[in-house]
């Protein structure tokens, strides 16, 4: 072999190296293992057991490509029924693992195991699991990474390293113990005594400065943060101080590049943040804390923090100042952030659905309940017991068949079709007051039922019922949605449709209805099976803010729900 010739060959085995390391930066593997098992954990100057995965708190990060299929092994060795959501992965075709109790599961038992498959398919960017039965998400949640394709990469320039932010709460009491005592007062549920950054709270809570989650940079590096709210119930503001974060993505779809001081985000949303590290080499604060726009309404108003530390910078002789957030009741800071999230239309699956053969207008709102029979008072509002609906039906979730499997097998009695496609009760819903007989709904357990391939325009109307209004991050199971329209007020079917953004909406699984408000979303019913829809603020989803999609079989195989696994838990 020839010098040159030996050379040319080094060469090449150089660069072909370079690339196969370029696609393979980010390892994924196909089969996790879940272990649901109680951990020792301190916060607060306080010790106390919480359910974890394998140990963690957070749990560990999945990591994927876009379009892989993976495996997850749950055991549970826990106290407690659990179950395990895959948020806002659409598994097309397979209900059977989405995860939430009773809805297309039955949950696992203690001692019991479940291996969930779950289908990655247009997704790319940050998603999250979670538990979806009872309270116990408050510590059972890990992040999803979904990496692009092996010969694809990202629409913005490629991140130096790439660091998950996800928010929690933190209660000094047991979690279980919080919902029991709020199912049995009537009442709310106690506020959080911490919002946490990556399980910690920060150094402006006790015992806690420690342990306070540092993010290490270098000077003149961009970093993608990864940023997940995993609240119970606390819709967040959060920043860095003197640094500007560029929102490239939400809820595992690109959006335009928008940079701003702080972001907004609710339950149950994601976030792809570029972070540019363009500063004095220092360290700087970054914060969270709530927005909550309801009048009078008990929430954590604490404030989280972490440190962003430059390489080689010394700690400051004084304390960092903190980030300019806004106000906790400042809505128009909130959705001057949310309405200014565009998508990526040169990155959608699907175009934007214009030819709509399914209306559905729902309210959203919170209500109180007689105190029942035998109880001299109750702690909701003028002794009442409190709950919530959409379309006046406060959804009563089944205890002994999921709603999956009896639409499956054709068992009666688990539910009803008929949720109404209009609000039953028409008033001014963002009115300042009400009849009191307004703010009773019905019980039931009624779903909607949808035609494969309708395209369906589904509008939230929050009310001011019971206290006021507020916001409500609604999360869709199965599917993406083109939020197309924000508005306060009421909403007016013949006008505000004439202002749809339908050149480029954000593709989202989780919207957040403004308070005194309303919002509207398009998608395309092309994934068959029984699909959750509900707010992800957890009391709401506790009191009943809660129906069902059924999407019906299509006329080819791979329009059709197929059978369940053999492992399915029995109830």
């Amino acid at each position: 072999m020839s010098f040159y010739k030996e050379l040319f060959l080094q060469i090449l085995l150089i660069f072909s190296l370079i690339a196969l390391s370029s696609q393979t930066r980010y390892q994924t593997k196909s089969h996790y293992n879940f272990v649901v098992k109680e951990a020792r954990y301190t916060r607060l100057c306080c010790t106390k057991n919480i359910l974890t995965v394998n140990g963690q708190f957070p749990g560990p990060t999945i990591r994927v490509h876009k379009g892989d299929t993976i495996y997850v092994n749950v055991y549970n060795k826990g106290k407690y029924n659990i179950t395990i959501h895959w948020h806002g992965v659409k598994q097309p075709r397979n209900p059977w693992t989405d995860g939430p109790e009773y809805i297309t599961q039955c949950p696992i038992k203690p001692g019991g195991k479940f291996r969930q498959k779950v289908i990655f398919s247009e997704e790319e960017g940050t998603l999250w699991w979670h538990a979806h039965s009872d309270w116990a998400r408050a510590t059972v949640h890990g992040a999803i990474n979904i990496y692009p394709g092996i010969n694809s990469t990202y629409p913005f320039p490629k991140p130096y390293g790439e660091i998950p932010i996800i928010f929690g709460e933190w209660w000094k009491n047991d979690v279980n113990k919080v919902l029991t005592e709020s199912l049995e007062s009537g009442g709310a549920p106690n506020s959080s005594d911490a919002i946490t950054i990556n399980g910690q709270p920060g150094d402006l809570y006790l015992c806690s400065k420690s342990e306070t989650f540092k993010l290490r940079v270098e000077q003149g590096r961009t970093y993608l943060l990864r940023v997940v709210n995993a609240a119970m119930n606390l819709i967040l503001f959060f920043s860095i101080s003197k640094h500007k974060l560029t929102v490239v993505g939400a809820d595992a779809m690109y959006t335009k590049p928008m940079t701003r001081d702080y972001i907004c985000i609710s339950p149950g949303q994601t976030m792809d943040v570029l972070l540019h590290a363009n500063q004095e080499p220092s360290h700087y604060y970054m914060a969270a804390r709530a927005y909550s726009s309801a009048a009078g309404l008990e929430f954590d108003n604490t404030t989280a923090t972490g440190i962003v530390q430059y390489s080689w910078s010394h700690t400051p002789l004084s304390t960092p100042s903190l980030p300019h957030l806004p106000n906790y009741n400042d809505t128009q800071a909130a959705f001057d952030f949310i309405r200014s999230i565009r998508g990526l239309p040169k990155k959608y699956p699907h175009e934007v659905p214009t030819k709509i053969t399914t209306h559905v207008i729902t309210t959203v709102s919170i209500n109180t309940f007689p105190c029942p029979n035998g109880r001299q008072t109750c702690e909701g509002p003028n002794g009442t017991i409190l709950s919530s609906s959409m379309n006046n039906i406060s959804f009563q979730t089944p205890n002994k068949f999921d709603i999956l499997e009896a639409y499956y097998y054709h068992i009666n009695g688990v539910f009803s079709k008929g949720f109404p496609s209009f609000p039953p009760l028409i008033f001014n819903f963002t009115a300042d007051s009400f009849p009191l007989t307004l703010n009773t709904p019905k019980r039931g357990t009624k779903v909607k039922v949808l035609k494969y391939g309708s395209t369906v325009e589904l509008v939230f109307q929050g009310t001011n019922l019971v206290g006021g209004g507020l916001d409500h991050p609604m999360h869709l199971h199965g599917f993406s949605f083109y939020v197309v329209g924000y508005g306060f007020g009421n909403f007016n079917k013949s006008k505000h449709p004439m202002n749809y953004n339908l050149i480029d909406p954000p593709l989202l699984n989780t919207l957040m209805v403004p308070k005194s408000g309303w919002a509207a979303v398009r998608f395309l019913a092309s994934n068959p099976g029984v699909w959750f829809l509900h707010c992800h603020l957890e009391r709401h989803l506790t009191w009943g803010m809660e129906t069902v999609f059924i999407v019906k079989n299509g006329k080819s195989l791979n329009e059709t729900l197929p059978p369940p696994p053999p492992d399915m838990p029995l109830c």
